[in-house]
């Protein structure tokens, strides 16, 4: 259960969602499905999930050209998974933010 989660997902979009919606966001395992990951969330920080949504980024192609020739790489493909808990209840890492 501990490699499920890998960190947690803060960009300006998850960060302006209203405190209402109570929905967080982290980069998991991308073989994880929604079921272990909302066991991971709730025995980590001991909350009840309500929703799991989950998005599969695959890696770019990126082309640099240098003097040696051109070379081609990929960036890592990753899972999002946005989570949202029952009312009245957080997370407290995220609330530094």
């Amino acid at each position: 259960m501990h490699n499920i989660l890998i960190k947690p997902l803060i960009t300006e979009k998850i960060t302006n969602i209203p405190k209402e919606q109570n929905k967080y966001g982290f980069i998991v395992n991308p073989k994880a499905n929604k079921i272990e990951i909302a066991k991971a969330i709730e025995q980590k920080f001991n909350v009840h999930v309500v929703d799991v949504k989950t998005i599969n980024h695959q890696g770019k192609t990126k082309t640099q050209f240098r003097r040696s020739g051109r070379f081609v790489g990929k960036t890592p493909k990753y899972k999002k998974a946005i989570i949202t808990l029952k009312k009245d209840e957080t997370i407290e890492l995220f609330e530094q933010v």
